[in-house]
């Protein structure tokens, strides 16, 4: 049988096809992760960011800085800016006067490569003897807070490492620190 041949038919098939149509351009599309597009792996950093967080206040200097170590969660709590005696300046020449800042002392079992990994848009350094180290690599996703940045540093466990955060915008950061086993 023929729709040709039927013309009820067939205006009903149209009518079936349309709504069809209708149907699937008013569901909605499955919500992109927004934390998907990082070009490394990060499902160590994510899983991370998915356990309980340890809550430390963040140092206003070297001596009062907590201790970080990698694969933790941790909660900072930041001090406002004007509060804290970076151990050397920030490489962000200018943070804004209302923000917060804080220090950590970071403690790694390995001399290489690891990823400090946060969940907001904050300035990372990390400071060895009376020097930034530079960073090898960052990236960030802006619609994802779990993590938002990660900064990559080839760093030597034979150096005092102070992390440094400056220019955030809350009080309170999360953050976790990663060794780079394959890239």
């Amino acid at each position: 049988m023929s729709l040709c041949k039927k013309p009820a038919l067939t205006i009903y098939f149209c009518a079936f096809y349309f709504c069809a149509l209708l149907v699937a351009e008013a569901a909605p599309a499955p919500a992109k992760d927004p934390c998907a597009g990082f070009k490394w792996d990060v499902s160590q950093e994510r899983a991370l960011f998915g356990s309980p967080a340890q809550e430390q206040p963040a140092g206003k200097d070297s001596a009062s800085a907590p201790a970080v170590v990698p694969n933790h969660l941790y909660r900072l709590r930041l001090l406002p800016l004007g509060q804290v005696a970076f151990a050397v300046p920030p490489g962000k020449s200018t943070p804004a006067a209302d923000t917060y800042a804080g220090l950590a002392a970071l403690q790694i079992p390995a001399s290489g490569s690891y990823r400090v990994a946060i969940d907001l848009a904050v300035w990372i350094d990390v400071a060895a003897n009376g020097a930034l180290v530079p960073a090898r690599d960052y990236e960030a996703e802006h619609g994802c807070e779990a993590p938002r940045k990660i900064v990559v540093f080839d760093l030597d466990a034979k150096r005092h490492l102070m992390l440094q955060f400056s220019a955030a915008s809350q009080a309170v950061i999360r953050l976790t620190v990663t060794r780079v086993l394959v890239e």
